[in-house]
Formats: C-alpha cells, structure tokens, sequence
C-alpha cells in the first residue's frame, strides 16, 4: 500500500478552495474537503487508477476529479506525491506541478 504525501501547496489549494465555498456555505465547504481527502485515499491502494490530464499525457502525472476540482499527483511505488488542487474550469500551468516537486 503506497503512502499519501500532501505537498504543502497543495494542501492551501485545498484550503482556499473550501474557504470560497465556506463564504456562503460552511457545512458544504466541510464537505467537499471531506469528499476528496475520501477520493484521493483510494490512491493508497491503487495509485494509477486516476486518469493523464489531457494537457500532460507524455508525463509521470495523474489526476483525481471531485467536482468542481481537479486533484493532480504523480504515483511511484510507494508513495503517491499529491501535488496540486485547481478548479476544473481554470487552465493547467504544467510548470506549477514541476515547480511543486522540487519542494517536496
């Protein structure tokens, strides 16, 4: 079973999203962090299951949908490196994903 690492941006992409969701609904926004730290668990046990992000498939990166975001990550044997959390309607910038890991 591989280890879930959360890269410190992603976990403040996470929190800014659920503080915009809080504004008008605290209740939902705990929900909804709820509701991906539960999807993005299932990694532990199967780490390629999440799908290669249209924008980057020639690379070792991956992603996770919970509307209305997307949880990107790159998987190795052990260990399932959670990079970055992004509303799914904004554009990908390939560069933040490499810029993250080199702060792991």
């Amino acid at each position: 079973m591989a280890r879930l690492i959360w890269s410190q941006p992603a976990l403040l992409d996470l929190e800014e999203i659920a503080e915009y969701i809080a504004l008008d609904n605290r209740p939902a926004a705990s929900r909804y962090v709820r509701k991906v730290f539960s999807a993005v668990k299932r990694l532990k046990r199967y780490p390629y299951s999440g799908r290669r992000p249209e924008e980057l498939p020639a690379t070792p990166y991956r992603e996770v949908v919970v509307p209305p975001c997307r949880i990107f990550y790159r998987a190795e044997e052990d260990a399932v490196f959670i990079l970055h959390v992004m509303r799914s309607e904004r554009l990908l910038r390939s560069f933040l994903l490499e810029q993250r890991e080199e702060d792991l």
